[in-house]
């Protein structure tokens, strides 16, 4: 049973999701306003909100002014089980989308994740939980976002890249297609005794990261620094600085 404003029991049905536009503050009775600990989290819908068929929108999401969520997207999904040291409990959290964002068909987002306003999310990505993605911001299709990244506002990922968890990528930042990122060198996760220090690399405002290109832990990518396509990044690139190759090194400016 989910409470009312006024404190009554009342059924939580099931409704069909369909090709669905809602216009409203609250919609308590939702497709699942439950998460796996039994605590009920019902879903804010604002105005103009469009949601598509097979969409599945979890408990305790909002979903701002003019908001699409296309076919078969998932949003607010629970984490439940073991990840990276660590094991989730199923429990939900607050999901923000923002006005105007658009979740194309297949996308799955999980709990506590906060989408900014316009940004558009590509066709089936994925998007652990607490990631964080700036308003205006653009992500390809078939991009996978770890856990607790940061993606700034304006930022724009091309298709097939993966944003290791923690990442940190600035505003107005450009990540070309197949760009792979690394938060781990050592690799020992599994062996017994041993704890990986995990450090995800940064792109700061303005860096643009050519496509192919892979980058391993711990690297800062400076302010509007360019990353040749292809390249295998082992160290800082400094601010403005060109650089490329395998291994990558500086081999100019940026004018």
């Amino acid at each position: 049973m989910c409470k009312q404003a006024g404190g009554l029991d009342k059924p939580v049905t099931r409704r069909p999701v369909g090709a669905l536009s809602l216009v409203g503050e609250r919609y308590d009775q939702a497709d699942v306003p439950f998460d796996a600990l039994g605590e009920c989290r019902p879903i804010t819908l604002e105005s103009g909100v469009a949601i598509g068929t097979f969409a599945v929108v979890h408990g305790g999401t909002t979903l701002g002014r003019d908001a699409q969520v296309e076919d078969h997207a998932v949003v607010g999904q629970p984490e439940l089980g073991y990840a990276v040291g660590h094991v989730y409990s199923g429990a939900g959290g607050s999901t923000t989308i923002g006005a105007g964002v658009v979740l194309r068909a297949g996308v799955v987002c999980y709990a506590e994740v906060r989408v900014g306003e316009n940004a558009v999310v590509g066709h089936r990505t994925l998007l652990r939980t607490g990631v964080q993605i700036g308003a205006e911001a653009q992500l390809g299709h078939q991009l996978t976002v770890e856990r607790a990244a940061q993606v700034g506002q304006g930022v724009r990922c091309s298709p097939g890249s993966h944003i290791t968890s923690a990442a940190y990528i600035g505003d107005g930042v450009f990540l070309g297609a197949g760009v792979l990122t690394v938060n781990d060198n050592r690799l020992i996760w599994r062996e017994p005794g041993r704890r990986a220090v995990l450090a995800a690399p940064r792109f700061e405002a303005g860096a643009k990261v050519g496509s192919g290109s892979v980058v391993l832990a711990g690297v800062t990518i400076g302010e509007h620094a360019l990353v040749g396509a292809g390249s295998l990044v082992t160290r800082d690139v400094p601010a403005r600085a060109l650089a490329y190759g395998h291994p990558a090194r500086v081999r100019g400016a940026v004018r």
